[in-house]
């Protein structure tokens, strides 16, 4: 079949967009995307050498080959996508010259993928026409696949977008291999390398058009957020960053991990779950600390799972990434400004963290969530937590001890007896399982005393063992003894509902409900009916 001079058009009169009431009636488009299916299954491995798999990116077009690399001894990550001869690379470059000047492909506001494809599909129609060609149906579809790429895609990198077990993306300038860190195998090579600092630029400057933000040499540093979710980290020029422009993406599931799915990640037992369960209702202040890429933010949105479902939400970020079941919550984003900053250090229109924290306490939140607190913002949710809103955040510190220290000195500058208001602290690290890099809890501490010199007292109630990857119940709880005098609680009773959780956590891992929605409705349904609930997974 070959595929060109489709009609006669007047010369350089592109297709126009179709809107979706004129869609239903049009030629299905040729070209066509499998869409994304769920994650293939990978093999688990002993030998590192022995791997070679392939499984589909962006189908049918293209796919991944995860191999071992015998000359260069490491696993490698090589997109396979379709080969052009040097006459139709040459041809495509022509072609897409031409889409730049025939179209604005920035139309793409429009959410229905079918409707893209269609209009991209018709304006390399009308390009084929003018310039007198006439290609094979393959060819047709291999030229299809490239323009979206390039034109509605993230250029060489769309393929790695499609990869559920892709977690980071990086580049480190022109002339490198991008790397990216995959949940099974870690940090691989990619064969992705972007051959000049000019091309890279570019795709800079695309990201941030896709981000809604803006580059220059005046201002290089990019940090946003795609229409996936995915956090970007970029800079623009070469002055800033020695081998050219440079990128970190950060993916994110589409759905978050439930508290289920991370005890089938080994990332923490049910009892941990059951234990944060009731701390959560009854209405404590937890932070969760860590290093980089230690998973906090998943683990804070899978314990606000354990949030009553009537109770008012307010989280506050700098980029989108918590994404919560209940109907009373209400998201909120910082916003960068514009201009020079003023003799405050603001921009015209800036809406910070701190900005955005000191006016969640008059929207009468039951909880408050911040994503991430580096500044003075943690002093006003110290604040309030102290003050009877049950606060819940994330922060860089890689133990209990660290993290006092960070609140007691600048910029945050906390009062030991404000430090004292965080009743636990969830540390999460990076491990080594059998070989491989695992995130997990690695204790929970609760605070009882804060000194002066930054000095901690603290009760451990939970502790993983990293030689048996088990975690144990070290002690009882001084949490529990606080929600016991201050809600008239009989501390047997606890310690009861405390095992019931931790056994219906546990149904819920063994029956593998994993889903977003499955699980938090049970948890709604627990808060409504226990012993329905209960008496539903065979628990008395």
């Amino acid at each position: 079949m070959e595929l060109g001079l489709f009609s006669k058009k007047k010369e350089n009169q592109p297709q126009q967009p179709p809107s979706s009431v004129q869609s239903s009636s049009q030629q299905k488009p040729v070209f066509s995307l499998e869409g994304d299916k769920p994650p293939a299954q990978l093999p688990d491995f002993t030998d590192v050498s022995k791997v070679d798999v392939r499984y589909p990116l962006l189908a049918p077009y293209a796919l991944v080959h995860i191999y071992w690399d015998a000359p260069s001894h490491e696993l490698v990550y090589e997109v396979e996508e379709p080969q052009l001869s040097s006459e139709e690379k040459e041809m495509l470059s022509t072609l897409e010259d031409g889409i730049r000047e025939l179209i604005n492909i920035s139309f793409v506001n429009i959410k229905d993928e079918t409707i893209i494809i269609s209009y991209l599909e018709k304006n390399l129609q009308v390009l084929l026409s003018e310039f007198h060609l006439r290609i094979k149906k393959e060819t047709f579809l291999k030229f299809m696949y490239y323009m979206y790429r390039d034109f509605v895609g993230l250029n060489e990198i769309e393929p790695l977008m499609h990869d559920y077990y892709i977690e980071d993306i990086e580049c480190n300038g022109s002339q490198t291999p991008l790397y990216i860190i995959h949940r099974k195998y870690q940090n691989l090579r990619t064969n992705i390398v972007f051959p000049s600092n000019q091309p890279l630029a570019s795709f800079v400057e695309k990201l941030a058009q896709k981000t809604g933000k803006y580059v220059s040499y005046a201002t290089p540093l990019l940090d946003g957020r795609l229409p996936d979710g995915s956090r970007v980290n970029a800079v623009y020029s070469s002055d800033v960053s020695s081998r050219g422009p440079t990128f970190t993406i950060r993916k994110f599931s589409r759905e978050p991990w439930t508290p289920i799915k991370l005890v089938d990640f080994r990332t923490v037992s049910p009892e941990i779950l059951a234990y944060l369960w009731i701390l959560i209702e009854n209405g404590t202040n937890i932070m969760v600390v860590g290093g980089t890429g230690s998973g906090k933010t998943s683990f804070l949105n899978a314990i606000a799972f354990f949030i009553p479902p009537a109770a008012r939400i307010v989280s506050i970020e700098d980029t989108k990434e918590l994404q919560l079941e209940h109907e009373n919550w209400l998201p909120s984003i910082a916003r960068e400004g514009i201009g020079l900053a003023s003799s405050t250090g603001q921009k015209r229109g800036e809406v910070t963290l701190f900005d955005l924290l000191r006016e969640s306490f008059r929207q009468r939140p039951d909880y408050v969530i911040v994503g991430e607190i580096r500044g003075k913002e943690a002093f006003v949710l110290i604040q309030g937590a102290s003050s009877g809103h049950p606060s819940f955040a994330t922060m860089h510190a890689e133990s209990v001890e660290s993290m006092v220290r960070r609140l007691m000195t600048e910029p945050i500058n906390l009062s030991p007896a404000l430090v004292e208001s965080i009743d636990a602290v969830c540390v999460l690290v990076h491990a080594k399982v059998g070989g491989k890099d695992v995130r997990r809890i690695r204790d929970i501490s609760e605070i009882i005393k804060v000194y002066p010199d930054g000095q901690v007292k603290t009760n451990v109630p939970f502790v993983r063992d990293p030689r048996s990857d088990k975690f144990y119940f070290r002690t009882g709880s001084y949490v529990f003894q606080k929600v016991v005098t201050q809600q008239g609680i009989n501390l047997q009773e606890l310690n009861l509902e405390f095992s019931r959780r931790a056994k219906l956590l546990f149904k819920l891992y063994e029956q593998k409900i994993f889903g977003f929605s499955e699980v938090q409705q049970v948890i709604h349904q627990y808060y409504k009916s226990s012993k329905e609930v209960l008496s539903r997974f065979g628990i008395s």
